[in-house]
């Protein structure tokens, strides 16, 4: 491990598209689902345009368009646009709470878990997620995430990028800025973090949206860390 990097006690985790593969996730359901419907739909198509609904809606809270709103509310208003959108019909008010509960039941990557039972055994390991707090937990015990803390934006009210989030966490962790380290595969929240002190690891997830998909994954100068996954992560850290 770096020298510049020993005194750091705690990581902070960026989960959808880092710890989690929610696309794969969200496909594999919507199949499920489809199929027991008789239901024909590209769920990969829809898994993509119910992501990509979610940095706006949390931008419209953010500029106060909306009052705050949780991540389980948010998606759930877009799922019901995209149920109109891909002409699915027929489903039960039940049926789209489930449907919208497969963010609760997200699968790990599957370094995931090894790597995070490896880090946990040196550092404080912790969720810094626009994720609900709810949702979070709910996804740890189906998922088997073993977090010593789960710190939601929600605590905050307000989503990353904004600084208050990352204040939130460093506040109730009671460490310095550069005791923490911020884990994500994507570098808009790790400038965020970095801009405030905290020590930075870049995951590399070429696979976040999907195979077809040909992401950047160029790690900024800035960042401390660049892993493949989570175990690489673990052995950079010298655990």
């Amino acid at each position: 491990m770096k020298e510049a990097l020993e005194g750091v006690k705690a990581l902070a985790f960026d989960v959808f598209g880092t710890v989690v593969d929610y696309r794969t996730t969200i496909v594999a359901e919507g199949e499920r689902l489809g199929e027991a419907r008789r239901i024909e739909v590209d769920w990969a198509a829809f898994a993509d345009a119910w992501r990509g609904r979610y940095r706006p809606a949390m931008d419209q809270v953010m500029r106060g368009e909306l009052s705050w709103t949780n991540l389980d509310a948010l998606h759930r208003a877009a799922l019901d646009e995209l149920l109109a959108e891909f002409d699915v019909r027929g489903l039960s008010e039940r049926e789209k709470n489930h449907l919208n509960g497969v963010w609760h039941r997200l699968q790990p990557w599957g370094d995931s878990v090894p790597g995070l039972l490896r880090l946990k055994t040196r550092f404080v390991l912790a969720t810094l997620s626009n994720g609900n707090i709810r949702l979070l937990v709910d996804m740890a015990k189906n998922a088997g995430l073993p977090w010593d803390l789960v710190f939601s934006a929600e605590l905050a009210r307000a989503y990353k990028p904004d600084p208050r989030a990352y204040r939130m966490l460093q506040e109730l962790l009671m460490l310095g800025p550069n005791e923490i380290m911020m884990v994500a595969a994507h570098q808009n929240d790790l400038r965020a973090a970095q801009e405030l002190g905290f020590r930075t690891a870049f995951v590399m997830r070429p696979l976040e949206h999907g195979p077809q998909a040909v992401p950047d994954l160029t790690a900024d100068p800035f960042v401390d860390v660049v892993a493949t996954d989570l175990v690489d992560l673990a052995r950079q850290l010298g655990v």
